[in-house]
C-alpha cells in the first residue's frame, strides 16, 4: 500500500480554514492507532515483575513472553498494506481496534503463561497494523499544504501513548499500595494495567466509524462519487473535484509497485542504499531504547528503588520522550537530519556510558550508593531525551526520503522488518544480560551508540530540502 504524496496540481489547493478543523479531527482519529501503538508497546513495563512472580519463571522465559508481541508486530506490519488495499483503510483500522480490545481483555484475564503470550501476539499484530495504516491514511486524506504537519500526529500520538500507559501504571500501583500483585476488585494490579487498554481500543473503534474512507481507496474500487464527497470535505467544495480525481488516478497508474527483486544488486545482496536503510533501523534499536520502555520499572527496582518510585520514574522518562520528540519535530527541517542524528548519537553514548558506570557500583543494602543512584537516574532521562530529539524521529524521516522512488515501498518494508527484528533481539536479551552484568549490558548499548557516529558520517547523506525525485 502506498500513499498519495504528490504536490498539489491542477485541481488541488490549500485546505480552506473552514475545513481544516474537520481534517484535524480526521487525522487525530486515525492517529489513535499510533496512541495504541505506544500504549500497548510500553504498558507491559508495569507487569514484568508480577508476571515473573506469578508464573515463577526465569529471565529467559520472561524475556520471550515480553518480546513475543514483536513477532505479531512484524506480521501485522507486513500484511496490513495488502489487507487495506483489499477491504479499505477504515475496515483495517476497525480490525486493529478489535484486536487491541481482545488482546487487552485476554492479557488481563490469562489462564496460564501460554495464553498470555498468545494475547500479546494478537496485540502485536494490531500494533503492526496501526504502524502502517495510520501514516498511510493520514497522507491520503491530508491536503498537500498541510501533509507534513498532519503526518507528525502519528509520532506525537505514539509518544503520548507511551506516557499515558506509564501514568496509568503509576496510578494503579499506588492504589495497590506499591504491590504489583496487590488485589484490586478481585484482580491483581498488573492485570488492571494490561486491561485498561480496552478504553482507548474501544474509542479507536468508535472514532473509525466517524471518519471517511480514503479517497485513494474509493477511487481504486470505482467509487468516484464518494471519493469526490470526501475530497470536498477535506479540501473544500469549490475545488475542481473532477480534476482532483483525475490527478489521483493518473498518479496511481504511474506508480511502480516495487518488489523484493528490485532491491537486489551487486555482490552484497541488497543495493547499498538498502543496506544504509537497514543500518539506520538496526542502530536505532541496538542502543537499547526499548529497554527504557519495556523494563525500566524492573530496572529501577533491581537497584533498590521501591515499586511506586520505579513506576514514577518510568512516567517521567516518557514525559522526557515527548519533549524530545517535539524538539526533533521543530529542528529536523531547520538544522537537517544528519546533524541531528550525530548530536543524538553523541548524547546517547555519553549518557549510556554514565549509566554503565553507575550500575558498576556494588549495591549497599540492595541499593546503589547515593551518587551512583543520582547519576543513573539523570543519565537515563538524558539518554531518552537525546534519542527522542534525534534517532526517534530522524530515522523515520530518512527512511521516507533516502530511497529512490522505484524501490521506496519495498525498501521501507525491508528496513522496517529489520527494525522489528533488532527490537526483538534487544527486548528478548535484556533480562538475561542484566542477570549476567547490568553495567556490561549498558557498555554494549553505549558502544552501539558510539558506532552509529562513523556510520552516519560515512554513509548517510543529508536529505534536507531535497525533492524525493532527487534521491537516486
Amino acid at each position: 500500500m502506498t500513499s498519495t504524496a504528490q504536490p498539489p496540481a491542477s485541481g488541488a489547493r490549500e485546505a480552506h480554514p473552514d475545513h481544516l478543523g474537520h481534517v484535524i479531527f480526521i487525522t487525530a482519529a486515525a492517529a489513535m492507532g499510533g496512541f495504541l501503538f505506544g500504549y500497548d508497546s510500553s504498558v507491559i513495563n508495569g507487569a514484568v515483575e508480577a508476571i515473573r512472580s506469578r508464573y515463577e519463571i526465569g529471565s529467559g522465559t520472561l524475556a520471550q513472553v515480553i518480546a513475543i508481541a514483536l513477532i505479531g508486530c512484524a506480521i501485522g506490519a507486513a500484511t496490513a498494506g495488502r489487507i487495506a488495499d483489499r477491504i479499505g483503510r477504515i475496515r483495517c483500522m476497525q480490525i486493529a481496534a478489535v484486536l487491541f480490545t481482545i488482546s487487552a481483555v485476554g492479557s488481563a484475564l490469562p489462564f496460564a503463561l501460554w495464553d498470555l503470550a498468545v494475547w500479546r501476539v494478537i496485540g502485536g499484530f494490531a500494533i503492526g497494523m496501526a504502524s502502517v495504516i495510520g501514516p498511510a491514511y493520514i497522507a491520503e486524506v491530508s491536503p498537500p499544504a498541510y501533509r507534513g504537519r498532519l503526518a507528525s500526529f502519528q509520532q506525537a500520538a505514539i509518544v503520548i501513548g507511551i506516557a499515558i500507559s506509564q501514568l496509568v501504571n503509576w496510578g494503579i500501583i499506588n492504589l495497590a499500595d506499591g504491590d504489583q500483585r496487590g488485589k484490586l476488585g478481585g484482580l491483581e494490579a498488573w492485570q488492571w494495567m494490561l486491561g485498561v487498554m480496552v478504553v482507548p481500543a474501544v474509542l479507536y473503534g468508535l472514532l473509525s466509524l466517524a471518519i471517511p474512507e480514503s479517497p485513494r481507496f474509493l477511487i481504486s474500487v470505482g467509487r468516484k462519487d464518494r471519493a469526490k464527497e470526501v475530497l470536498a470535505e477535506v479540501e473544500g467544495r469549490d475545488i475542481d473535484l473532477d480534476a482532483r480525481v483525475h490527478e489521483i488516478e493518473t498518479a496511481m497508474r504511474r506508480e511502480h509497485k516495487s518488489s523484493f527483486k528490485d532491491l537486489l544488486g551487486g555482490g552484497a545482496g541488497f543495493l547499498p542504499i538498502v543496506w544504509i536503510g537497514i543500518g539506520l533501523s538496526v542502530f536505532q534499536q541496538l542502543v537499547g531504547i526499548n529497554v527504557a520502555f519495556y523494563y525500566s520499572a524492573t530496572l529501577w527496582q533491581s537497584v533498590g528503588i521501591d515499586p511506586a518510585g520505579s513506576f514514577f520514574y518510568s512516567f517521567t522518562t516518557s514525559i522526557i520522550n515527548i519533549i524530545g520528540t517535539v524538539i526533533a519535530m521543530v529542528l529536523v527541517d531547520r538544522i537537517g537530519r544528519k546533524p541531528l542524528a550525530l548530536i543524538g548519537s553523541a548524547g546517547m553514548a555519553i549518557a549510556l556510558a554514565c549509566e554503565a558506570w553507575a550500575f558498576s557500583a556494588d549495591l549497599v543494602d540492595g541499593q546503589l550508593p547515593h551518587a551512583q543512584g543520582v547519576v543513573a537516574l539523570i543519565a537515563a532521562h538524558v539518554f531518552v531525551l537525546f534519542f527522542a530529539l534525534s534517532w526517534g524521529v530522524v530515522v523515520w524521516v530518512l527512511l521516507g526520503e533516502i530511497f529512490p522512488n522505484r524501490i521506496r515501498a519495498a525498501a521501507l518494508g525491508v528496513a522496517a522488518s529489520a527494525q522489528w527484528i533488532a527490537n526483538w533481539a534487544i527486548t528478548a536479551s535484556f533480562p538475561s544480560l542484566a542477570d549476567w552484568n547490568l553495567s556490561g549490558t549498558y557498555v554494549i548499548y553505549a558502544v552501539f551508540a558510539a558506532l552509529s557516529i562513523p556510520f552516519v558520517l560515512k554513509f548517510v547523506k543529508e536529505t534536507k530540502g531535497k525533492a524525493l525525485e532527487e534521491m537516486g
